[in-house]
């Protein structure tokens, strides 16, 4: 095998050498292994920090990028999800480990020790507490921005059963950015999402927007589940209406045999056509292809808050 070939690999060579139902990955999902020693650096700080992170927990594909730009996306509320997706490789537990009361102490000081300027931080779903863990989540602003008071701060949330009092916890922080996923088309919903509905996630995002409390309102879809061109739109629509100023779309790949079967490889064509699709009806920023994940490349935005008005 030429030197080539080693350095390009399937996107994550740990989890998706292949599909069980298509075969090989085609040419796009190949991509250049990142070199050099920040990969690890990054690495040993959040093992440092005790923090979790989405970028392993969930397998996410771009992990070895963004670790080399010394970025990560912090899983707050521990790495048991007391939800279990067809999509998600995140531990299930009905019964997961209370939340640690110096996590938002730790994330702070990892953001800090890294640099960012962009702070993600996302959740495992926590139906088992009462406030769904938003209290928790509304501690992590509030220490992040006592220790770098210039960086934006993007949320990943569940749709904490859609109580809107708790929402409300989160939304006092006022969050630069509400990130709330779709996930999938609506037809493909109840296969796709344990317990979180369609429409229940767009009613959530419909109510950030109108709180006026968070600068952007984004969301993100999977795509080569089954839907079709036409659902995909639909959805954008839907989410246009809900408010969304940014949307992601990606591939989904499958994280282990027993999630759901990828049924088709997106093109980047398809892709490029979603994105100009959601321009056209007035999104602002469309994010899509196959390497597309809800937080990759959210820096991005940073430079977006001062360049587009909403």
């Amino acid at each position: 095998m030429s030197q080539n070939k080693r350095n390009r690999l399937p996107i994550n060579p740990e989890s998706y050498s292949f599909s069980q139902t298509l075969g090989r990955f085609p040419s796009w999902l190949h991509r250049k292994l990142p070199r050099g020693s920040s990969l690890s650096h990054t690495q040993k700080i959040l093992t440092r920090h005790r923090l979790n992170t989405v970028c392993e927990e969930a397998k996410c594909p771009n992990r070895f990028e963004c670790y080399s730009n010394h970025t990560a996306t912090f899983l707050a509320l521990g790495k048991q999800c007391t939800r279990n997706c067809g999509f998600c490789d995140i531990d299930f537990s009905k019964n997961p480990k209370q939340p640690e009361v110096d996590e938002p102490s730790r994330i702070a000081l990892c953001a800090q020790e890294l640099g960012l300027k962009h702070v993600v931080i996302t959740m495992v779903a926590r139906d088992d507490l009462i406030d769904k863990g938003a209290s928790h989540m509304a501690a992590i602003i509030r220490q992040i921005r006592t220790e770098r008071k210039e960086v934006t701060v993007e949320v990943l949330t569940s749709d904490f059963s859609e109580d809107y009092a708790a929402i409300d916890l989160l939304l006092q922080e006022q969050p630069d950015i509400f990130n709330h996923n779709l996930e999938t088309v609506e037809a493909l919903t109840p296969r796709v999402r344990h317990k979180a509905t369609y429409l229940r996630s767009l009613n959530i995002l419909s109510y950030v927007k109108q709180s006026d409390k968070a600068q952007f309102i984004k969301s993100g879809l999977m795509v080569g589940l089954g839907e079709t061109p036409e659902q995909v739109k639909r959805a954008i629509d839907d989410l246009k209406a809900a408010g969304c100023n940014i949307i992601t779309i990606g591939q989904y790949l499958q994280a282990n045999r027993k999630k759901l079967l990828v049924k088709e490889f997106i093109t980047p064509e398809q892709f490029k056509k979603y994105a100009d699709y959601g321009r056209e009806i007035g999104i602002k920023q469309m994010f899509c292809g196959p390497f597309v994940r809800s937080s990759y490349h959210a820096h991005e935005v940073k430079n977006l808050m001062t360049e587009v008005s909403f």
